[in-house]
């Protein structure tokens, strides 16, 4: 008997129940390539793609984490900037020459509550629970006071860089340098009047003037004496070297006497008595709680005396100046993180463009043309129906029976 027949409708069996398995596979899975044996080159574009997505997808998680904290930074920014600016405020009522001692006295109590305030934004969390502003040492209060009251930094200054996009990266973490990071009085120098002065006299910076020879003093370490003798005559010394001296301007209406020392045009204002003297320090870093203690302290101890509220002035012009090195350091780490910000919306958009390419990418390599797979179903079911009911036909034949 010849049964190729038989063999032959088998394999014609089989072949199309697995391409009805394949095509149902196919329509469940939405994928023509599910294995590298199918086709190796699509099954690497997929595989390559769908990591490509992964991976944006990741970013733009990182992104949004990272958006969260920059904005939670920046409001904390915008409240230290209104509090800076509020004190400058006070200290300039004070300065005005009607505020009595009372009004000091209350003057100092609202520097010593925008403090506080300053203390509480600089230990502010994170939506995350860690705080803000500590650096890699989220863990921890980053600003804490002393046995002495004094304001002590326990974050550090570390930034950790996160991928945001494709060979783009953004720090994830802020810290407290914009609270401790400025230096005193103009940035160059620290005028401080001695406390044995009687007189009215007072140094107040102007300007810069020679920005190579301010930056060298304020990176040295030997400071400046202006002292004040008989006839209104000032000498200024460095080192045991007389650098300028003259004679104070007495004409009517004189808004002071100008000095040109360390790269800085300084301007001499009031009535020195003879013997008073100033010194004019290389500018250091200090902290901005550090700064409006000096300011509650000054407002707070102000004497009556013309001798004592011209320094109590030095005190508070040095103050205004430093408030001036703040704000300025605020604008930056504003500034920054607007850049930082912008970067980011800029790498999202391209991100998602990317992502769209990709996932494209994958789906011509890979995916299964839905109603073209079910027609092709259908069309092979309906093909083994046909088979199979002919193939039983053809059993019934009598003839059949014979071969």
């Amino acid at each position: 008997m010849d049964l190729s027949f038989y063999s032959n409708f088998s394999s014609s069996l089989a072949a199309q129940e697995a391409q009805i398995n394949v095509l149902q596979q196919q329509i469940s899975t939405g994928l023509t390539v599910q294995t590298p044996d199918q086709n190796p080159a699509a099954y690497e574009t997929g595989a390559l793609g769908t990591d490509q997505v992964s991976r944006l997808a990741n970013d733009n998680t990182t992104q949004a984490s990272i958006q969260v904290q920059l904005g939670s930074a920046n409001n904390a920014y915008s409240s230290m900037s209104s509090l800076l600016n509020n004190v400058q405020g006070i200290v300039e009522q004070a300065l005005n020459g009607t505020t009595n001692s009372a009004n000091m006295n209350a003057l100092s109590s609202q520097v010593n509550s925008a403090a506080q305030q300053l203390l509480a934004l600089g230990n502010t969390t994170a939506p995350n629970g860690t705080y803000l502003f500590g650096g890699s040492r989220g863990g921890v209060a980053p600003f804490q006071e002393d046995a002495s009251g004094n304001v002590v930094y326990f974050g550090d200054g570390a930034s950790s860089q996160a991928s945001i996009g494709e060979g783009t990266t953004a720090s994830t973490i802020a810290n407290g340098t914009v609270f401790v990071s400025a230096l005193q009085g103009d940035g160059t120098g620290a005028v401080t009047a001695t406390s044995s002065n009687t007189g009215t006299g007072q140094i107040v910076p102007e300007g810069t003037v020679n920005a190579a020879a301010a930056n060298a003093f304020q990176q040295g370490s030997s400071p400046i004496t202006i002292t004040f003798g008989t006839g209104s005559t000032y000498t200024a010394t460095q080192g045991g070297s007389t650098i300028a001296s003259g004679t104070l301007s007495t004409a009517s209406g004189s808004s002071g006497t100008s000095v040109q020392v360390a790269g800085v045009d300084y301007n001499i204002t009031g009535a020195p008595a003879s013997g008073d003297s100033f010194t004019i320090a290389p500018a250091r870093t200090q902290s901005v709680f550090t700064l409006l203690q000096n300011i509650v302290t000054a407002l707070g101890s102000a004497g009556t005396t013309p001798a004592q509220v011209a320094q109590t002035n030095q005190i508070l012009n040095q103050g205004l100046a430093g408030i001036a090195q703040y704000q300025q350091s605020v604008t930056t780490a504003q500034a920054q993180n607007g850049v930082t910000l912008q970067a980011i919306t800029a790498t999202g958009t391209g991100n998602t463009d990317e992502s769209t390419e990709a996932q494209t990418n994958v789906s011509n390599a890979t995916a299964v043309n839905t109603p073209v797979a079910i027609a092709a179903l259908d069309q092979t079911m309906t093909a083994l129906q046909a088979a199979m009911k002919t193939f039983g036909t053809v059993q019934n034949l009598s003839l059949f029976n014979y071969l």
